[in-house]
């Protein structure tokens, strides 16, 4: 059946002259629309990369600059890694082995100088490419979490559940304890909703170890974890994932207690 529309004379199909019309104005109209300068719309574009860019910094990603040497040789000092700030949304809690970032849980930085932003890092760390200079945040390794026992005699090795650690992170060179009365020699229990982090520079890192005096008795509370450091992102040279090392998965889930007789 032809469905199409004929005049009433009965002659000339007609196939919509008047919408061809309207279609024409219709693309002059987009075209009016579409010839605005690009400096009228920047301002827009801006301020929509502003926002995407803050909901990013808040919900998903973050970008962290590293100011020490106490992770090397996994991070050295100027590399930016980029932290994973979504996973804690849902419940999850850092792991052994795993790099975290934390907010500072009992004055760590005290004794620390911070030097004042410059206008770029202040521009910087307001849409998340480098964090804020008021923000007192660590970067170190999981080594212990909730229920773990977590012990250094001499010079080590670490053991975490009675179970010794290889740890091929360990700076070259460093032993993986301190021989030291300070806090290099420890055993400890971690209570649940804490954690027990270490540097990797463990000679040049004032970690759990050397904080057991403070009110979380040298732990980090789990909700003073930022996120997992997932990415070492800039320099692109020194470009790598930061996986969880093997070593850990030998652990077991409670200490060893004695043989059952």
């Amino acid at each position: 059946m032809d469905h199409r529309i004929r005049s009433p004379r009965g002659g000339r199909t007609v196939h919509g002259a008047r919408s061809g019309a309207m279609g024409r104005a219709g693309t002059r109209r987009s075209r009016t629309r579409k010839s605005r300068p690009f400096w009228v719309e920047l301002p827009l574009l801006i301020g929509i990369a502003l926002v995407l860019a803050l909901l990013i910094k808040t919900f998903l990603v973050q970008a962290f600059s590293i100011p020490s040497d106490s992770m090397q040789n996994t991070l050295q000092r100027g590399d930016r890694v980029l932290v994973d700030k979504l996973t804690p949304w849902f419940g999850s809690e850092p792991e052994r082995g795993e790099v975290i970032v934390f907010h500072d849980p009992a004055d760590w930085l005290a004794n620390v100088p911070v030097d004042p932003p410059n206008t770029v890092q202040k521009v910087l760390s307001f849409v998340g490419v480098m964090p804020s200079a008021e923000e007192k945040d660590l970067i170190k390794r999981v080594i212990g979490v909730g229920g773990d026992t977590v012990e250094c005699e001499g010079d080590g090795p670490v053991k975490v559940n009675g179970t010794a650690l290889d740890e091929p992170y360990v700076f070259p060179g460093n032993t993986p304890c301190s021989n030291d009365e300070d806090g290099g020699r420890f055993k400890v229990t971690v209570p649940d909703g804490k954690i027990w982090v270490m540097g990797d520079h463990r000679q040049a890192s004032a970690d759990s170890r050397y904080h057991q005096d403070d009110p979380n008795q040298g732990m980090v509370p789990v909700d003073e974890v930022v996120g997992r450091a997932v990415v070492i992102a800039w320099p692109v040279g020194r470009w790598s994932t930061l996986p969880v090392p093997a070593t850990f998965d030998d652990v077991p889930a409670k200490p060893r207690g004695p043989a059952a007789r």
